[in-house]
């Protein structure tokens, strides 16, 4: 079974920078890609940047510029460098993967979640 742990969030300032990081433990064959999503109170989840295998790189418009989303490959960990965070990019911040273990493929595990509060 594969775990998603992840770490980095908590209350910041307007302005602020954060830094995610989601390690994937276990057995793992291949992970086609890893993402972050996140869902603010009232909304639905959505996804937030994304990379992929071979390495490119997808964000929502509105953190464009603002956050990076990076990945180890050695350790199967996904980073997302938040800068210049405002009070609406508060939420629950979610890792997600699409990857092969030995006994299932296309297997998509999600994280706990993490709570990044953007405040004065």
């Amino acid at each position: 079974q594969v775990q998603l742990v992840e770490s980095g969030g908590g209350l910041v300032q307007p302005g602020g920078s954060l830094r995610l990081s989601c390690a994937a433990s276990g057995i793992i064959l291949h992970i086609y890609y890893m993402g972050w999503y996140r869902q603010a109170p009232g909304k639905e989840r959505e996804l937030v940047a994304e990379i992929i295998s071979g390495g490119s790189t997808n964000y929502i418009d509105s953190v464009k510029g603002r956050f990076t989303i990076s990945r180890d490959y050695a350790k199967n960990t996904v980073y997302l460098q938040m800068n210049s965070l405002k009070p609406e990019d508060t939420a629950v911040y979610y890792c997600h993967t699409r990857l092969d273990v030995p006994a299932r493929s296309r297997y998509d595990p999600w994280g706990q979640g993490t709570q990044v509060t953007v405040s004065s």
